[in-house]
């Protein structure tokens, strides 16, 4: 391999660093929790009931969450086939990460009293959505940085590489800024540059945090990533490119592997998401964890993401990515059960000591299951879609990953939504996400190890 693709491959593993925080930061430990948190307060201030509150504020997440994965799904599949079709990405590397730069910014304006909140959940619903629209451009660089037997590795690698980022990210939040009930951060201290801990302000710079973040480490990836100017052609006309795209359609329904593993990867990717959505949230509603305990829950997944991405893909490049996958659904099924199953009260019906700790340790462990089997999971099944890829299109083909993984992305935080809106219990609106990760697990049982690689290595 030579030295000029070895810098390509770890510029593009700093795109996974860079974005990392808006998942990690954003989605889960930090901004949800505080979001859910003053959305709670504000709808009870209008006379719900604490339940109704909590409930409220879940649902109105997850109705924003849903609005923001159909975009995805109906976007990335054009988006893909241009950038195939004219050879050109980084414009929209460069589109995508502004937008995500200054949206990340915006999150500042949330106030503790709920000032902001729609402006708040807008903006991190837009950045969030351009960024995951920036990774499923990025993943269909890695065909061009390996054979298939090295992009397991490689894919794990950025995969491990993206997580280190968070939980880096993560420990300078709660070491310096994010504060508790009491006003002071991990290490006991107010938050750190002076900033108001009546006001929240440690917490709410989770936003510029992460903008900055973006910003700043996104530089490797356009100094060693770039378009190929031989490749570049023509802007083709919308039309081309939609026929081409129903082409390509047609034919992955005739490709019965692909088919079944879009299809199978669709529903557990969504309820991957859904864990990682609202891990944070549950901590928060459920067990009445403050920012700064949803913060070490956090690290703890993270680090195992990072360290069980890493052996997934080296697992990846000895068995391949299938039994990797299939090992990790059933490791956040089990999860699932747990948490679905789980109160500050109660395990199954068995009733815990007022003031026991077995809960927390508990959803400490689920959070180290859930960081390294959803780190593991994601970095294989991108792995297993390049087997099914065809060399000439790839942006195109994760274009269709990116379709099949936002189709319905609708589906669980709706489900989840109606759920906990009819049951009234955070724990009982989980309940689909289950059912989301066994179905993905059936269907893949049509997939094959080795996906179309045959076909693509097979002589002209």
């Amino acid at each position: 391999m030579s030295t000029l693709q070895k810098k390509r491959i770890r510029g593009w593993m700093f795109f996974d660093w860079a974005q990392q925080p808006y998942a990690t930061l954003g989605l889960t430990f930090i901004f949800a929790p505080y979001f859910a948190s003053v959305a709670a307060d504000h709808f009870a201030g209008t006379g719900m009931s604490t339940d109704d509150a909590n409930a409220q504020a879940q649902g109105l997440w997850s109705s924003a969450q849903t609005v923001s994965g159909l975009f995805i799904a109906l976007s990335a599949p054009v988006l893909g086939a241009w950038a195939d079709a004219s050879g050109r990405k980084a414009p929209w590397f460069y589109a995508f990460t502004a937008i995500g730069v200054i949206c990340a910014f915006m999150l500042w304006g949330l106030l503790p009293d709920g000032t902001g909140l729609m402006m708040a959940l807008i903006a991190f619903w837009v950045g969030y959505t351009a960024s995951e629209s920036a990774f499923n451009l990025n993943n269909a660089i890695l065909p061009s940085l390996g054979t298939a037997d090295e992009v397991g590795r490689i894919s794990g690698g950025a995969t491990a590489f993206g997580y280190w980022g968070g939980v880096l990210s993560l420990f300078l939040m709660l070491l310096l800024l994010a504060e508790n009930d009491k006003g002071v951060t991990l290490l006991g201290n107010p938050p750190a540059f002076g900033l108001d801990p009546e006001m929240r302000e440690g917490t709410r710079s989770v936003g510029p945090v992460i903008g900055l973040w973006f910003a700043v480490f996104m530089i490797p990836f356009f100094l060693y990533v770039r378009d190929d100017p031989t490749e570049k052609r023509a802007r083709p006309g919308m039309g081309t490119v939609l026929r081409d795209l129903g082409q390509t359609l047609r034919q992955t329904v005739q490709r019965r592997s692909l088919f079944w593993f879009l299809i199978a990867s669709m529903l557990y990717r969504d309820a991957l998401t859904a864990m990682y959505s609202y891990g944070g949230i549950y901590a928060k509603l459920v067990l009445g964890w403050e920012v700064v305990e949803v913060g070490v829950f956090g690290v703890i997944a993270a680090i195992a993401a990072a360290v069980l991405s890493w052996i997934g893909g080296i697992a990846d490049q000895r068995m391949g990515p299938k039994p990797v996958i299939t090992a990790c659904i059933l490791a956040l099924i089990v999860v699932g059960c747990i948490i679905v199953g789980m109160s500050r009260q109660s395990i199954f019906g068995i009733a815990m000591a007022e003031g026991s700790r077995m809960p927390d340790i508990i959803f400490y462990i689920c959070g180290a299951i859930i960081g390294g089997a959803g780190g593991a999971m994601y970095s294989a099944s991108r792995s297993l879609m390049v087997r099914h890829t065809d060399p000439d299109h790839p942006a195109e083909a994760f274009g269709l990953f990116a379709l099949t993984g936002k189709a319905t992305a609708f589906l669980a935080p709706g489900l989840i939504t109606v759920f906990t809106l009819a049951t009234h219990s955070n724990q009982l609106g989980f309940l689909p996400v289950i059912f989301l990760f066994l179905l993905g697990l059936l269907l893949l049982v049509w997939v094959k190890p080795d996906g179309d690689r045959a076909v693509w290595s097979a002589p002209s």
